[in-house]
């Protein structure tokens, strides 16, 4: 049996040379808007919309905190900066997208996909995504404490020097998933991570936590 390796990198946005500059303010965010090809800057915070679509586009610090938009699309975009905490976004979906320092505490994204997403450098503590389906998704140096995961549907994703303290695996579903360099103390359901890959050195400073799960007990030396 070969050894298994490394879920492949998300595929990369592809975005326009040159993104037209537009505000983005709450006005601008009615029912079914689309933007495409821009340079979005601005706050909308309690933003409220039926859905909205952003396709090759950049979203530079905007300002989305406990927006509520059920059906958000992001394609071939990038979101850096900014804030989308607290905000909710059921059913929404996403694909070939990058999200770089963006803060998402508290985000609620409930039963949607993504696919081709590069998270990095993100704060995703108490946050929800449960019942959504990950294909091909990588978190870097994400700070995951306290999330829920109840019923994620994991395909390729990787998650790599991330803080995974105290989230809810209950009843997820990883698939060619690896772990590189995470903590897992205070975990729920770890025995949902059956089958996930990771590397000899991370089992072994995970043990306790394995153990404790396992209701494994410690005789003494």
């Amino acid at each position: 049996m070969s050894a298994p390796s490394v879920p492949a990198a998300p595929a990369a946005p592809r975005l326009p040379p040159s993104p037209q500059p537009e505000p983005l303010e709450p006005a601008a965010l009615v029912d079914d808007e689309t933007w495409s090809g821009a340079l979005l800057t601005g706050s909308a915070p309690e933003a409220a919309a039926r859905g909205a679509t952003f396709r090759e586009s950049r979203l530079e610090g905007v300002d989305l905190t406990g927006a509520r938009l059920p059906l958000l699309t992001l394609l071939e975009s990038e979101v850096v900066g900014g804030s989308l905490a607290n905000a909710q976004l059921p059913d929404g979906s996403a694909r070939r997208l990058a999200l770089r320092r963006v803060r998402l505490t508290g985000l609620r994204w409930t039963d949607g996909t993504l696919e081709d997403v590069a998270v990095d450098g993100c704060r995703i503590d108490l946050a929800t995504f449960a019942g959504c389906r990950l294909r091909r998704v990588a978190f870097h140096d994400c700070l995951l404490r306290g999330t829920d995961l109840q019923e994620l549907q994991a395909d390729e994703v990787t998650f790599r020097e991330c803080d995974l303290r105290e989230v809810d695996l209950s009843g997820a579903r990883f698939r060619r998933t690896a772990m590189i360099g995470c903590r897992l103390e205070g975990a729920r359901a770890l025995e949902r991570l059956s089958g996930v890959a990771m590397p000899w050195g991370d089992v072994v400073a995970s043990a306790g936590v394995f153990a404790g799960a396992l209701g494994i007990q410690l005789l003494e030396d």
